[in-house]
């Protein structure tokens, strides 16, 4: 699959299609996520890896005890994808359904 660049007005359209996540440095996207315990932290990175490992397309993950940092870019691309902004919204996904267990 070939990824094309988005252009700042697209960014800015999807941004606000997923208004959890924000713009780094006009190259990344990136969200925290936070859970009520450590595990659930973890539970969510392994089914992020996960699926990132399927598509091929790896974020940056960083954990901080409860708290999740996602920050996703498309190095081929030199900048945002549409693949960038269709994980954005599977990992919003996978982390409604570990916090819906949480209920």
């Amino acid at each position: 699959m070939k990824l094309e660049k988005l252009s700042e007005v697209v960014i800015k359209e999807k941004l606000l299609e997923n208004p959890n996540w924000k713009l780094i440095d006009e190259r990344w996207i990136e969200r925290k996520y936070r859970f009520q315990d450590y595990l659930k932290g973890i539970e969510f990175v392994q089914s992020v890896a996960q699926l990132s490992e399927q598509l091929n397309h790896h974020p940056f993950i960083s954990i901080d005890y409860k708290l999740i940092t996602v920050k996703i870019t498309s190095w081929r691309a030199k900048g945002l994808t549409d693949l960038d902004f269709t994980l954005a919204q599977k990992y919003d996904e996978l982390y409604a359904q570990i916090k819906e267990k949480d209920c």
